[in-house]
């Protein structure tokens, strides 16, 4: 049999413990502040240590405790993944897939209906993040192309998808500025981008001001509203670059890694995780 704390009194502990407040705790939990002061002190008991000390007119662990929560919360929150993607499987067949929002929007979502005529009984489901909060969706798959940030195991498990071009591009006025009048647009969660930029091409651009923005898509629409100069993959602005709304003086560059979908941890792709991975890495080499 096994030994466990008592659950009900297990949440009440992690609810105050996250939230720093009996009160708190017991508006999430909708208990009474007498009952979750009661499931504390039965954990308390149950396992024979105190577990919160006073502070002021608040609480704090002790240090024990501390590392109790720690394993808790870890436990907690992968509790509240499985149970999702446990619903989420008993509503119907699907893929939940995470990606940043500037690939789905400009990318994915449109090629979809191509998805859709060859996998008519696989649907899609999207979580579109930025991309530092990319990796905690808990999707079957996540897409991503700079795993630089992801553990060691991660990028091994990761599979190929695509190369990634990027190219520093602007409207047709920015380019004929001289290159220290030109201001550099960065992302705020990919800024080594600019540093691989040059150091592959060996080219100093838009040595100006810098203006940073958190998506993407926000980059873009900076360049194109002639703020200055964006690096972006090539596949998410081909139809401006086909316009000629935007241009790329510089060329394009490779970068190193590429496109690449994480499989979730802890479990095998299913088949229609398979045919949607196969199909994306088909649709973005074709």
């Amino acid at each position: 049999m096994r030994k466990l704390p008592p659950l009900a009194s297990l949440r009440a502990f992690e609810a105050v413990a996250r939230t720093g407040s009996v009160t708190r705790a017991a508006e999430e939990l909708a208990r009474t502040h007498g009952a979750i002061s009661r499931h504390l002190k039965l954990l308390a008991d149950d396992v024979g240590a105190e577990l919160f000390e006073r502070d002021g007119t608040g609480l704090r662990m002790t240090p024990a405790a501390a590392d109790f929560y720690a394993v808790t919360r870890s436990l907690f929150d992968q509790l509240e993944r499985a149970y999702e993607n446990l619903g989420s499987r008993a509503a119907g067949p699907g893929v939940h897939v995470a990606c940043s929002a500037t690939f789905a929007m400009r990318w994915l979502v449109p090629q979809l209906a191509v998805f859709y005529r060859k996998h008519p009984d696989i649907r899609i489901r999207l979580s579109m993040t930025s991309a530092r909060e990319i990796r905690n969706e808990g999707a079957d798959v996540l897409v991503a192309w700079d795993m630089s940030s992801y553990s060691d195991a991660d990028q091994r498990r990761a599979l190929p998808l695509a190369p990634v071009n990027f190219a520093a591009v602007c409207v047709p006025a920015c380019a004929r500025l001289a290159a220290a009048k030109r201001t550099r647009i960065a992302h705020g969660y990919t800024s080594s981008a600019w540093d691989q930029w040059e150091a592959k091409t060996g080219k100093s651009v838009a040595r100006g001001d810098v203006l940073e923005f958190p998506h993407t898509h926000l980059c873009i629409e900076a360049a194109l509203s002639g703020l200055g100069v964006a690096l972006v993959e090539t596949r998410l602005i081909a139809r401006e670059l086909a316009e000629g709304t935007l241009v790329a003086p510089f060329g394009a560059v490779q970068f190193d890694g590429g496109l690449r979908a994480l499989p979730a941890a802890g479990r095998r792709m299913n088949a229609q995780a398979q045919a949607f991975v196969a199909w994306l890495r088909d649709a973005l080499t074709a």
